[in-house]
């Protein structure tokens, strides 16, 4: 697991999410920033909570930016966000 990665499950714990999915899709923007060595990476987060309930999706997205802080610009150049309710998640696996 990347320090970054670390860093992303620890902040995002503050949400107590029942499923928290992380993937550094970071090699695959080749001639991007997040592809040079040293460079910004690219995330793509799954998140299930019942903190989203009753809450917008930008709600949602507002909630993960503010538990993620100041890892946004660097060492995260890309964050790609699914932010579900439990409920929501498992109409998703009908």
């Amino acid at each position: 697991m990347s320090e970054v990665e670390t860093k992303l499950r620890t902040r995002l714990a503050t949400l107590t999410p029942t499923t928290l999915e992380l993937n550094d899709d970071s090699a695959a923007h080749a001639g991007h920033a997040g592809a040079a060595p040293g460079g910004a990476t690219h995330w793509r987060v799954r998140l299930i909570s019942t903190q989203f309930v009753g809450k917008s999706t930008i709600a949602r997205h507002r909630m993960v930016y503010a538990a993620i802080g100041d890892l946004m610009n660097q060492p995260i150049h890309a964050l790609q966000i699914q932010a579900l309710t439990p409920e929501e998640a498992a109409r998703q696996s009908l």
